[in-house]
């Protein structure tokens, strides 16, 4: 599937696909030669892009982090994952937050987050009646009921 990007900054770069088999493609931070953007401790903001995507339709973006900068600098995407909708043509940006210890620089030209493109399936909802009693006890404990974290079960 081929997927159109156009540049709104001259200086923007085209998303990179890291490795043959990589889901995302890789989202660089359109800042301008020389720009930098710190992030401190805590601290979030849009890095813009310098793109716009343009989706067919009943296909979204889905803006990721990317491992790496999680890892080793605790720097993720705040909404993850962030959403494109198939008709949205403003600047792409990406939400980033810092959840390390020490401020962060985002240089011109870094890759920021990772950009996946899904289909979707365009669900319509109706109004229906309460299904009765969820099967097998299902529904009745809220969340963790199942015995997962935070529940009290080991496992």
């Amino acid at each position: 599937m081929r997927v159109p990007f156009a540049r709104l900054h001259p200086e923007a770069r085209l998303p990179e696909r890291m490795s043959a088999e990589a889901a995302g493609l890789d989202l660089s931070a359109c800042l301008g030669a020389g720009q930098t953007l710190e992030l401190l401790p805590g601290g979030r903001a849009i890095v813009p892009t310098g793109l716009q995507l343009q989706l067919p339709p009943g296909h979204e973006g889905q803006v990721r982090p990317r491992s790496g900068l999680a890892l080793r600098h605790g720097i993720t995407v705040l909404n993850s994952p962030g959403t494109i909708d198939a008709d949205y043509r403003g600047e792409l940006g990406v939400l980033l937050v810092n959840l390390g210890s020490q401020p962060f620089v985002i240089r011109h030209g870094d890759r920021v987050a990772q950009l996946v493109i899904a289909p979707v399936t365009m669900a319509e909802p109706y109004e229906a009646a309460p299904s009765g009693p969820p099967a097998a006890g299902r529904g009745t404990g809220g969340y963790g009921s199942t015995g997962g974290f935070g529940s009290g079960q080991t496992e």
